[in-house]
């Protein structure tokens, strides 16, 4: 899930990235903006946040732990590094939880270091 992810960042394809979260006004996604709902308001986020490749820069991730949260659920800790002219770095957690059509991310709180 987080290699498709950086993939799709890295090639400048955020519906793409997107994806990869849960398709429900549910879905919350805690970062420096604040809080936001839904899939489509999470793209747009990042639309208006990384609107060209410069800003996006070159996307990796680092999977530091998964912890189980029973049969079809799990927090995942990670960081997160951007390649760019003004390099940024972070930690995330998520929880990924097993729905009717796969994995999908349910929430992430995603913070700068």
């Amino acid at each position: 899930m987080l290699d498709s992810q950086a993939a799709a960042w890295n090639r400048g394809d955020l519906e793409a990235f997107v994806t990869t979260y849960w398709n429900d006004p549910r879905l919350s996604f805690c970062g420096k903006t604040g809080i936001v709902r839904g899939r489509d308001d999470l793209l747009a986020t990042y639309q208006r946040g990384y609107p060209t490749a410069e800003a996006r820069g070159t996307l990796a991730f680092e999977l530091l732990e998964v912890r189980p949260l029973g049969s079809d659920a799990a927090l995942v800790l990670g960081r997160y590094t951007l390649d760019r002219t003004t390099p940024a770095a972070g930690y995330f957690t998520l929880i990924v939880e097993r729905k009717a059509h796969g994995l999908v991310i349910t929430h992430d709180h995603t913070s700068g270091s």
